[in-house]
């Protein structure tokens, strides 16, 4: 087993070669001209590369603000207070979770246009004919708006665990030293979640780097976008080469970022008890009421009532090509999950059996941080090496590879943290029976697993039925799953017809949500 971990972990590695492959294969491009390199790289520079650059940053530092208030806000009342609504809003608040970042852009836009329903109820109760006043929400402010309130939940999630396992007596330390609960929070509280934090802004923000369809909605200009106009729209392909490199970049300094703090994650274990509440009365737990509800109405019941009043509009009309974008979505994602809890079995068995090979599934875990569109160029570009970039226009391998590739770290997770419950007394006990090492695997470990592994396929389905760039990218000839048919929808401007897609799509991604929230309620 030992001798096909690494190889096997290459072979999943090779789009990262693919980026580096223009350089070095003079048939990948679109140019004979050597110094086509430098002059493609020189126009980027000069027309387009900076405001990629600063619209990317724009909107990093406005959602990285944004998700550190809700996320770090939200967590910290709900573990440290006790006030009504607080049962629901421990699990509701990770809802939004379940809507795709770019079906919240659309239903966001939707709902806040000129023609929405909010701004035609204030112009009918104001009797005004136009509110010069109200934001556009087709800007750059409009997309950290939405992307806010659609990805704060990775930060809520891991900061309340933080703050939970934090000393019970902490906070009353603090309060016989004469701080307040908020200088509490700043001087002792944050300081010891800082790992945690900076771990869900970097989910988050990887999210926000690798997302095309809501910024193409909103019209901002960033690294995803300018690849794909640089790929389909242009046709030139070092262009969209080195806008991935560009991007990937980016999702390299935040990874750093994240790992450096982990790095300090010592500090923040310090004294473990049973974490105390306070009881809010008032004043008090109006507001602390009102700002977890206010984030829950915006992250998910007003998204909800958009979908839901956009279904109403389309009547009981379907279109038929709706179960052929249902079929292909199910499909792609039920195989993906499949190979992918098979490979996440292999390579966290092989670890167990020799841990000198734990960097290999830690090297593994590098492919969730890649963009879908850097994901989808580095392996097209891999491809034209051999020029068999045509592979990808007839077959859904291709696909299901790059799936496998961004999604395979999730399920390894999974399987790794069920295997570490398993003690090692078992595999020599079992060993002594006479048992080889994959009878072990199949007899013992796989029934006890069994939890895991369900929950492993279960993350990777919803993922690969969300994923939307390296689907438009890699996808075969006629091929659309739902992602597709809502992107497509949207561009065309018929938001009531991708009420039906975005209502799947967001059902389906309902059902791990609600399994972690029926964990956390237990918990």
């Amino acid at each position: 087993m030992n001798r096909f971990v690494v190889p096997l972990a290459l072979l999943l590695f090779l789009p990262l070669f693919g980026l580096l492959a223009p350089f070095f294969f003079s048939n990948i491009g679109n140019s004979a001209n050597e110094s086509m390199s430098s002059g493609t790289l020189t126009h980027l520079w000069n027309y387009v590369l900076g405001g990629y650059i600063t619209s990317t940053l724009i909107l990093i530092m406005g959602v990285g603000f944004g998700i550190f208030i809700l996320g770090v806000g939200n967590a910290w009342i709900v573990a440290s207070y006790q006030f009504p609504g607080k049962k629901i809003f421990e699990w509701a608040l990770i809802l939004p979770l379940a809507v795709p970042t770019y079906v919240m852009a659309y239903l966001f836009v939707d709902l806040l246009q000129f023609s929405g329903p909010i701004q035609s109820t204030i112009r009918t109760l104001w009797g005004l004919d136009s509110l010069w006043f109200f934001p556009d929400p087709r800007s750059l402010s409009g997309a950290i708006w939405a992307f806010t309130f659609c990805l704060y939940p990775y930060v809520y999630l891991i900061t309340r665990t933080a703050f939970l396992e934090r000393s019970g007596r902490l906070i009353e330390v603090s309060e016989t030293l004469g701080y307040t609960p908020f200088q509490a929070l700043l001087k002792l509280v944050l300081p010891m979640a800082r790992p945690a934090i900076f771990a869900g802004m970097a989910l988050a923000l990887m999210e926000v780097l690798a997302d095309f369809g809501a910024v193409s909605y909103f019209g901002v200009q960033t690294f995803a976008t300018g690849i794909f106009k640089a790929w389909l729209s242009f046709g030139d392909r070092l262009a969209a080469v080195q806008l991935a490199l560009g991007l990937l970049s980016f999702v390299l300094l935040i990874f750093f970022i994240e790992q450096s703090s982990r790095a300090k994650l010592r500090y923040s274990a310090a004294l473990q008890s049973k974490p105390s509440t306070k009881l809010l009365q008032g004043k008090d737990a109006f507001f602390a009421f009102l700002f977890c509800g206010t984030t829950l109405l915006f992250g998910f019941l007003l998204p909800a009532f958009a979908l839901l009043q956009l279904l109403y509009q389309q009547g009981l009309s379907i279109d038929i090509r709706y179960f052929d974008w249902l079929s292909n979505s199910l499909s792609v994602a039920l195989i993906t999950s499949i190979i992918s809890v098979l490979l996440a079995l292999f390579f966290a068995y092989a670890v167990r059996l020799n841990s000198r090979l734990s960097w290999v599934n830690r090297l593994l875990g590098f492919g969730y941080a890649l963009p879908g569109a850097v994901l989808a160029i580095g392996v097209l570009s891999f491809l034209e090496i051999f020029q068999l970039a045509w592979w990808v226009s007839v077959s859904l391998f291709i696909l299901i590879y790059a799936y496998l590739v961004r999604f395979l770290s999730s399920s390894l997770q999974s399987i790794e943290a069920g295997l570490s419950r398993i003690t090692p007394s078992m595999d020599g006990s079992a060993a002594l029976l006479g048992l080889s090492k994959l009878q072990i695997l199949k007899r013992v470990h796989v029934p006890l697993l069994k939890r895991s592994i369900i929950t492993a396929g279960l993350f990777v389905f919803v993922d690969v039925m969300k994923e939307l760039p390296a689907t438009l990218l890699l996808r075969p000839f006629n091929f659309d799953t739902l992602a597709v048919a809502t992107f497509q929808l949207a561009t065309d401007e018929r938001l009531a017809e991708l009420a039906l897609p975005s209502l799947t799509i967001v059902l389906v991604g309902l059902v791990p949500v609600l399994v972690l929230s029926r964990v956390m309620a237990k918990s």
